[in-house]
């Protein structure tokens, strides 16, 4: 069974918002790590990682976590955008928000996570 890479214990230890389906979306976050990071921590393992890297995955997996909780029906939806009477909103191009490989991160988020050096994209 996969786990994911921030247990809900410590998630709800770091304050933690969710209060349904954490464990959901902890996983959902972790898979989308290994996406972003091309599956090195997978392969790796992740207790064979730097402390370091381990700490700023764990912050990702938190951020992106409430991310996904909070932006669950935008992140799902199949429009990229729309207009209604004037007022329009677009999915993907925003100066927050980045969509890599088919997942939606915060720009700033991403940032962090390529701190580990796990997101290169060269061999």
């Amino acid at each position: 069974m996969y786990k994911p890479y921030l247990s809900v214990e410590e998630y709800f230890d770091n304050g933690g918002l969710i209060e349904e389906n954490a464990e959901k979306y902890l996983t959902s976050a972790s898979r989308h790590i290994d996406s972003l990071t091309f599956n090195r921590i997978a392969a790796k393992g992740f207790e064979n990682l730097t402390e370091y890297q381990q700490e700023i995955v764990k912050t990702v997996c938190f951020d992106m976590a409430n991310f996904e909780s909070e932006n669950e029906d935008l992140i799902n939806s199949v429009l990229q955008s729309y207009s209604v009477n004037g007022v329009s909103m677009q999915f993907g191009a925003s100066w927050n928000v980045a969509v890599i490989g088919g997942v939606a991160i915060r720009k700033d988020t991403y940032n962090l996570l390529m701190q580990t050096g796990l997101c290169y994209r060269g061999i």
